[in-house]
């Protein structure tokens, strides 16, 4: 009978060995996938699409603008109707270039995510039409990735100003 126990004993103990050391590597790898993403990093990636997108207003580069929009994107103007898709935030696009814009400028006062989603939040500053017309206001943009590349999910500005009535 003992020599039976012995043999169970020892394969008792090289389960529980490989299963603490498998529970290590899992939560090495855990511990690896949480490290691999970086948010200042994924910060600065974000900065440099949003200059980029500022700069494409004045510019009237619709081709960048376009692309920068992931393909189920949702953007929220200011008093109008939810423009859903990139197709159309294209033909929307086309037209907010011909506002003469010639000053577009953001600062981001905040900033979270994962490696999933990424929440950027701040103020802008915009001049544009023949009358310079100024705003100034606040958005928030969330980014998602969308085949390894981030792409603008939702796009929803405000002005700070007030409304003036049309005369």
């Amino acid at each position: 009978m003992k020599h039976i126990y012995k043999p169970c004993i020892i394969l008792l103990f090289a389960a529980l060995a490989v299963s603490c050391t498998n529970q290590n590597s899992t939560l090495k790898e855990t511990d690896r996938l949480v490290a691999v993403f970086d948010l200042n990093a994924a910060k600065k990636i974000i900065r440099e699409k949003s200059d980029k997108f500022t700069q494409s207003h004045i510019t009237r580069d619709t081709a960048y603008l376009n692309s920068i929009f992931a393909l189920d994107a949702k953007v929220f103007p200011p008093n109008a109707e939810v423009v859903i898709g990139r197709a159309a935030i294209a033909a929307v696009n086309n037209e907010w270039v011909n506002y003469d814009i010639k000053e577009f400028s953001e600062e981001s006062t905040a900033f979270y995510g994962n490696e999933e989603f990424l929440v950027d939040e701040g103020n802008y500053y915009l001049r544009f039409g023949e009358e310079d017309i100024i705003d100034i206001g606040h958005y928030i943009y969330i980014w998602k990735q969308e085949n390894g590349e981030w792409k603008m999910f939702t796009n929803m500005w405000t002005s700070s100003l007030p409304v003036t009535p049309t005369e």
